[in-house]
């Protein structure tokens, strides 16, 4: 009887724990999104708190989050896009039979249980953003791997905002790989084993002396580990993280993966077709959001400017590396979202011009009434529960909430 009420006990102790912890993880997540909202609506965008959740545990939580902090941590304006792609793009296009055959391949990158008819629009999609930002940047090269990339950004912010942020993306964090030989991405490759040196000298001369060198790191690399990672909602976290931080993120992210492991390593075969073999596949069940924290450390401990003093890095100069500075100044200049639509409204109203700009003024700014009013409701029932949960916090999304609309506040809920 005794050993039956302290089994309840137990039971009942262990239920309650589990019930504070999730409605520990709900607030923490809800003052994540609160922090978000403000930064996003700041006036500039408050773009150092977007870098900080899109690093931090979880990252960016949900695809609705993405498409609006994404553009952001690009300096992307998604009310200024480029137009859907011509069937022209195609004719005489020196890459397309290669994008094709890759496209075609890249069937396991769609989410299970798709439709194959939905599947095949977006392979078509994806192989039309690919020639646009090709054709719209000759100095740009593709390369097998380049739609492991794309393809992401497609299915979650669609077609046109995927045009402009992967060109974007092209002409500075990826631009090392899309030079006409691999002269520079075995460039940022050579970052990984002083990285390693620094950390654990003993790993270090393993690998050296089993001559594995980096190649088995390629693939991750040029494709932020889109093609080697099972799991979808994986690849995000990554993306989240490596799109709020420095260009050469991936390859300290590749060696914190080698450091994880660094036990499997020592006890293969110090033979390089053994070693390569295994590190070549990644595990699936890698613990990321420790492995993201100790890249973030590792980064702060060791910068790309410490470890280039090697002989080995000093050879060569990284387009990636040199641009960045002045790519992060730039998007630290950004308008929040409201200001840019406001723009857009009334450069269209002084194009226009005559009768038809109230027409386009009405049909874009002014819904329907009873779906307004549904949403002002929605919106005054998400900000009294952020209030309820927060308190003080929530005095400052009040005051823009009617901006963001309550797709952005349900998720709280």
């Amino acid at each position: 009887m005794k050993k039956g009420r302290k089994h309840q006990q137990s039971t009942g102790a262990r239920v309650n724990g589990n019930a504070q912890q999730h409605g520990e993880h709900e607030s923490w997540k809800k003052l994540k999104l609160v922090e978000i909202h403000q930064a996003l609506n700041c006036d500039p965008v408050d773009i150092e708190t977007l870098r900080r959740a899109a690093i931090s545990e979880g990252g960016l939580l949900t695809d609705e989050i993405r498409r609006k902090v994404w553009p952001k941590l690009l300096s992307v304006n998604v009310y200024n896009l480029p137009a859907k792609p011509t069937k022209d793009i195609r004719e005489n296009h020196k890459d397309f039979n290669q994008v094709l055959l890759d496209v075609r391949r890249s069937m396991k990158r769609f989410p299970r249980g798709m439709r194959v008819d939905e599947r095949q629009v977006l392979q078509e999609q994806l192989i039309d953003i690919i020639l646009v930002v090709l054709q719209k940047n000759p100095a740009l090269h593709y390369y097998q791997g380049y739609h492991d990339i794309v393809v992401t950004f497609l299915l979650v912010v669609g077609e046109r905002m995927a045009i402009a942020m992967v060109e974007t993306l092209s002409n500075h964090h990826l631009r090392d790989f899309m030079d006409p030989t691999m002269d520079s991405t075995k460039h940022i490759l050579n970052y990984l084993m002083p990285i390693l040196e620094q950390v654990d000298p003993q790993l270090h001369d393993f690998m050296l002396r089993a001559e594995v060198g980096t190649i088995f790191a390629l693939s991750w690399l040029i494709t932020w580990y889109g093609h080697v990672l099972s799991e979808f909602r994986h690849v995000l976290r990554l993306y989240d993280f490596f799109l709020a931080s420095h260009p050469l993120m991936a390859i300290y992210f590749a060696a914190v993966i080698v450091l994880h492991r660094e036990k499997e390593v020592k006890q293969t075969e110090c033979d390089m077709a053994m070693v390569h073999q295994l590190l070549s596949k990644i595990p699936q069940d890698l613990p990321y959001e420790e492995l993201i924290t100790q890249a973030h450390c590792l980064f702060t401990r060791y910068p790309p400017s410490l470890l280039a003093k090697r002989a080995a890095l000093q050879s060569r100069k990284s387009i990636t590396i040199n641009c960045f500075k002045a790519f992060q100044t730039a998007t630290q200049q950004q308008r929040p979202d409201s200001v840019l639509r406001r723009q857009l409204l009334q450069g269209r109203a002084r194009g226009l011009g005559g009768p038809d700009s109230q027409l386009v003024l009405s049909r874009d700014t002014q819904p329907n009434q009873d779906a307004n009013q549904a949403a002002n409701q929605l919106v005054k029932m998400a900000v009294w529960g952020i209030s309820a949960t927060l308190g003080a916090a929530a005095l400052a999304v009040a005051q823009t909430a009617l901006d963001w609309a309550p797709d952005f506040f349900m998720q709280l809920f």
